[in-house]
């Protein structure tokens, strides 16, 4: 069991902010307090955020937990057909070329509509299968 409290505060009621003028658009200054209840063991963590958002704690809370439940729905589809957790990648541009390779192929394998497999058979169905790969390739246009 989760239970948070949302606090915003106008950045014009707080005193100036470090570099303030660097943060075009900044309006907010968010904490979030999570208390998590498991069975044997209670925890407790505080979070803060900058928003461009004016200060509505209801508005800005719902925006975060949207932004983080796309975040978290991506994330776990990257690492069930990728493995992405597993992965060694780590020299240079590396990381940042293999993770936009994987978010073109998943896009390019959500689009292909004639199978109603998952992405991770679908991916390799098209290692397997050079036909079935252009049809993937060929459903983005």
């Amino acid at each position: 069991m989760e239970k948070r409290q949302v606090w915003t505060v106008d950045v014009s009621e707080l005193p100036p902010l470090h570099n303030q003028e660097l943060w075009t658009g900044l309006k907010t200054v968010v904490m979030i307090v999570s208390e998590r209840r498991l069975w044997n063991k209670t925890t407790t963590e505080a979070r803060f955020y900058v928003s461009s958002l004016s200060s509505n704690a209801e508005t800005i809370a719902g925006a975060i937990r949207s932004h983080w439940g796309i975040e978290n729905s991506l994330h776990w589809t990257l690492d069930v057909t990728f493995c992405e957790d597993e992965s060694r990648i780590r020299k240079q541009n590396s990381p940042e070329n293999f993770a936009l390779l994987r978010r073109l192929a998943i896009n390019l394998l959500k689009q292909e509509k004639t199978s109603k497999q998952s992405l991770k058979m679908k991916r390799y169905r098209a290692a397997m299968d050079n036909n079935y790969l252009v049809q993937i390739l060929n459903s983005a246009s």
